[in-house]
């Protein structure tokens, strides 16, 4: 069995809540980055002895948090190393906006990813994008880098629409498939 990490950080719990439903799917461990940036004591050891690193959070002004980029620029003493090389990689990102730019959310833990040298998992599902799809539906929002999910601005944690949350588990399965695979 695969080892899996997922990292984020979140401002408000929605992210949050989204992180435990990609570590269900995952068979994963929460490592929470905390309001300052910081990762808990022991966290980079885990995340050197993890087999899988899925990046979660929210999107601010078009791209990570502050806390998460922090954390990110952080990991550049593993860049050196290649302590993350050939790590399979996944991410998500919560916005309160249907787009909300969190594409270019994607694409920056993507490249970070791929700095690391590492593998980066898709989110492999077709979107619900016909005139019947609701929020219920999974990847109603249309990702395909990786996982999108939305929470509208005055939406309380618990109010996440379920189809995301589907989403989010089943991308965990997704990631967790692919690591032990290529582990296998």
């Amino acid at each position: 069995m695969s080892q899996i990490i997922v990292v984020y950080h979140s401002g408000y719990g929605h992210t949050q809540r989204v992180a435990q439903y990609v570590a269900e799917g995952a068979g994963a461990e929460l490592l929470a980055i905390d309001a300052e940036g910081n990762l808990p004591e022991g966290g980079w050891e885990k995340l050197a002895a993890a087999d899988a690193i899925i990046f979660g959070t929210p999107t601010y002004m078009g791209g990570p948090s502050w806390q998460f980029k922090k954390f990110a620029d952080a990991s550049s003493k593993a860049w050196f190393v290649r302590a993350w090389q050939d790590k399979v990689f996944g991410g998500f990102t919560n916005s309160a906006s249907p787009v909300g730019d969190k594409g270019a959310t994607m694409i920056q833990l993507q490249t970070l990813a791929s700095q690391h040298g590492g593998i980066w998992v898709s989110l492999g599902q077709l979107p619900a994008n016909t005139k019947a799809a609701t929020h219920a539906d999974a990847n109603h929002l249309g990702g395909s880098v990786g996982l999108l999910v939305r929470s509208p601005s005055d939406a309380a944690v618990e109010e996440i629409p379920q189809g995301d949350l589907d989403t989010a588990k089943a991308y965990g399965q997704r990631v967790a498939a692919i690591a032990a695979r290529l582990r296998g």
